[in-house]
């Protein structure tokens, strides 16, 4: 199977995820389906969600990994965190990239609801793509401060080019 360009960006934060084939993973905002499409080719006995509060995201997505929309392994939704009801009964792993709502205002009640469908030992990994490298401090104090308070241990991973950070949280409990 050959897939479409995926950003070395993406690539680096999926390969930091160390997916395997029976998780089941949710990714908040979508966007073009990069992710989901890189993530969905290695989650090959599990299944992966993704959501987007925009539709021209979700249409992107659904097109870019039509193959894994038509096998039943890929679900996308229209949709925003807030008021997400999840249709598999527990998760593995959580990712998004460059969703700023862990770190532009106050997330309590989606982070509650991640730690709710996370396994214990399951992981939220959120990346940003920092533009300006000063924003880089108060987006890992705000969203890792977002994590800890939820309930989650967190540890945070750095790329250098591009400046990208990631932060990880695991599930405690």
């Amino acid at each position: 199977m050959v897939l479409q360009t995926i950003p070395a960006r993406i690539r680096w934060a999926v390969d930091i995820m160390d997916l395997q084939p029976n998780d089941h993973v949710l990714e908040i905002g979508c966007g073009p389906g990069a992710g989901a499409e890189l993530i969905c080719s290695r989650v090959t006995a599990g299944k992966v969600f993704a959501i987007d509060r925009s539709e021209s995201g979700v249409d992107r997505t659904k097109r870019r990994c039509a193959q894994y929309v038509e096998s039943g392994r890929l679900t996308v939704r229209q949709i925003d965190l807030a008021t997400l009801r999840v249709p598999v009964k527990r998760l593995t792993k959580v990712y998004a990239f460059n969703v700023n709502l862990f770190w532009v205002r106050d997330c309590a009640d989606e982070v509650a609801l991640l730690h709710e469908r996370l396994l214990p030992g399951g992981s939220v990994y959120l990346f940003f793509e920092a533009t300006r490298p000063e924003q880089v401090p108060m987006i890992v104090e705000k969203a890792s401060g977002s994590l800890t308070q939820g309930g989650f241990r967190v540890s945070v991973v750095q790329r250098r080019n591009p400046a990208v950070v990631g932060i990880i949280g695991k599930r405690i409990g």
